[in-house]
């Protein structure tokens, strides 16, 4: 294995850009609203499960219900680290390895709603077995097979993963997180076979996996395209070595790992698609495993809801129980009402996905970003409002006599996803790059430096032929119409058409702001990060805006509970609101580049005198451990399930 390679900047964005998807084929909600054109008719009215779906999912989630009250104990999860063997082997018997995978090879069948209901359940009984089951058919070997597979692998591999063995997905390296472009991991190419050589970092399910989905670089050669290549690797092979199963402070039934591979041997015949599009499947396969994520916030920000509503009802203070005080019961209101955006979030996504008639890249990863976000939120007021409770281990608590409510787990357990699957801050990245692809397909090269002067103007008369059609229509639309989506001001419910209509207006104003701050920053834009980090947080708010108004508007067309899901979208949307206006004053009025100057003296030492009084208890061990290439030094701990 070669060292982690010495990239340039624009050599790590090239490579970047080559494994995202180029085109839009199918129409897309989120891309239309960053463009400033709110197509509701793209959501609304909310699709729904076909009825066999709906009879499919239901009766398993009943199934499922009965499982993780009697067999998932959660409080020995926590206390042993591990997952036991016995939920294991009955998860496998209960066929929850392949709830996604085709009834054709052994698996379930369920369509992403009822997948995503089914790990928003398993995660509230314990997040660790929720991650693993997401880890195995979210980004493990089915869902890549399922979508560039050949029909030979799926029948090889997909019996086995619906049924006994399970599954991770290998990317990340000791020195490599987000810029694969420095990817070490090899596969050499020898006869019909790979030779891989690598060390991969944080394998989620990889100290139990039998079957692994490993990324690594085939360098070019004669007959090989090369290029970073998937292929399909059996945990057992000769020369993979788990060497240490991580510890977390949070999620600690996890079984992640570091997994050494020394001249391990694949055949061609694993490798998935073509060489050199490994990222591309990685990327694809992203798109809708992220949902699996919102999943599991959904599912913890209802327990939060739960404790918080019983425990604020029987706990007293100054002779009123204390979530009748506002201080307390506006936490209270936060978390009811952004449990029903992301649901609202989650629902429509998972339809959309199941549906397949819109591209849903950018929605897949506006709800992985806003509901890891908002999920730390919840559990972090939930705490709060438990008080010396909250911060007190539910195995102290039950000690001493109380209900062993596990505040600060769920809290430590939840903070993972605002770093798994794209951290907060390249989610922000990864989603204003496709926000602002119209603008850069017609005015990419006017504001690239390294284009000629011809280039530059050939690509002037097109991005003037483009704004002049797209800026005008910016400049008013529905949402100053006050007559606009009266369907969503029924009798005898609160009003969310005004909510609809300020997502309208909002919509055009963020595309006006892209559109300034590409004319005023040009091909330094990508260097903003800040301003495109609020650029996202506001269409990913007006977007859980619109999904929370269609959903209210489902749910009072088809259940009893439509005033009170009309009620909840309302406050969720006045909230938002509130934190749009925020993130667009804090567009031009922030501290990004004092900010920036701080840092630099940071960085360049000018500080270190405030670091002084204290005790670093760290050690001068490496920042980052070596993954120097060779055999393994150290003992095997895969852990191998019954």
């Amino acid at each position: 294995m070669d060292q982690p390679a010495k990239v340039t900047e624009k050599e790590a964005r090239q490579v970047a850009e080559a494994a995202r998807e180029q085109d839009w084929r199918k129409p897309s909600f989120a891309k239309e609203l960053f463009l400033g054109r709110f197509r509701l008719d793209l959501i609304h009215p909310h699709p729904l499960p076909a009825d066999e779906d709906a009879k499919r999912g239901e009766e398993f989630l009943a199934k499922l219900r009965d499982f993780c009250e009697n067999r998932i104990d959660n409080a020995r999860i926590e206390r042993e680290a591990r997952i036991p063997d016995e939920t294991i082997r009955g998860l496998k018997e209960l066929g929850a390895l392949g709830m996604k995978i085709d009834t054709e090879y052994g698996g379930l069948g369920l369509t992403q709603v009822y997948y995503n209901k089914a790990l928003a359940m398993v995660g509230s009984a314990n997040p660790a077995v929720g991650a693993l089951l997401s880890a195995h058919q979210s980004i493990g070997v089915p869902q890549p097979l399922k979508t560039f597979g050949t029909k030979e692998q799926k029948q090889r591999f997909l019996p086995r993963c619906a049924t006994t063995d399970i599954t991770a997905f290998l990317l990340t390296e000791p020195d490599v997180g987000s810029d694969p472009a420095r990817m070490a991991t090899s596969a050499v190419p020898e006869g019909d076979e790979y030779v891989l050589d690598g060390v991969k970092l944080w394998t989620t399910n990889g100290v139990v996996a039998d079957l692994l989905v490993v990324m690594a670089r085939v360098p070019a050669s004669e007959g090989h395209k090369g290029g970073i290549t998937a292929f399909v690797v059996e945990a057992g092979s000769e020369g993979v070595t788990v060497e240490n199963r991580n510890a977390f402070m949070g999620l600690r039934g996890l079984e992640n790992g570091v997994t050494r591979f020394h001249r391990v041997r694949v055949p061609a015949a694993n490798r998935i698609g073509p060489e050199g599009s490994g990222l591309r499947i990685a990327l694809t396969t992203l798109n809708t495993g992220r949902l699996s994520l919102p999943a599991l916030c959904t599912g913890a920000g209802k327990w939060c809801l739960k404790i918080g509503r019983e425990w604020g009802a029987v706990r007293e203070q100054w002779g009123r129980p204390v979530a009748r005080h506002e201080a307390v019961g506006s936490k209270l209101a936060f978390i009811a009402a952004t449990t029903f955006a992301l649901e609202a979030v989650l629902d429509l996504s998972s339809q959309m996905a199941d549906e397949d008639r819109n591209d849903i890249r950018i929605e897949a990863a506006l709800a992985k970003l806003y509901a890891s976000e908002m999920g730390s939120l919840m559990a972090d007021e939930l705490l709060q409002i438990r008080g010396g409770r909250g911060y007190e281990t539910a195995e102290s608590l039950a000690a001493r006599g109380e209900r062993a409510v596990p505040a600060e787990q769920v809290l430590r357990d939840l903070r993972i996803n605002r770093i798994f699957e794209g951290s907060t801050e390249i989610m922000h990245l990864l989603i204003a790059r496709e926000a602002v692809d119209a603008h850069l397909k017609v005015a990419g090269d006017l504001i690239d430096p390294e284009k000629s002067l011809s280039e530059k103007a050939r690509a002037g008369a097109k991005a003037g032929g483009f704004y002049a059609r797209w800026l005008p229509k910016l400049v008013a639309g529905k949402g100053q119409v006050p007559v606009s989506y009266a369907e969503f001001h029924p009798k005898g419910c609160p009003d969310l058409s005004g909510h609809l209509r300020f997502v309208e207006r909002n919509s055009r104003k963020l595309a006006r702001s892209t559109f300034y701050a590409m004319s005023r920053w040009q091909g330094r834009m990508e260097t903003k990060q800040g301003f495109l980090g609020r650029i996202v947080d506001i269409g990913a708010e007006l977007f859980a805006m619109s999904a929370a108004c269609v959903r209210a508007e489902l749910l009072r067309r088809t259940e009893e509970h439509g005033r009170e899901a009309y009620e909840l979208a309302d406050a969720f949307c006045s909230q938002a609101r509130v934190r749009v206006e925020e993130l667009f004053g804090r567009l031009w009025t922030n501290t990004d580049e004092l900010d920036r100057q701080v840092v630099k003296g940071v960085l360049d030492g000018s500080y270190t005198w405030l670091e002084e009084g204290i005790v670093d208890q760290s050690g001068d061990a490496p920042w980052i451990a070596d993954a120097a290439a060779g055999p393994s030094q150290r003992e095997d701990v895969r852990r191998r399930l019954p």
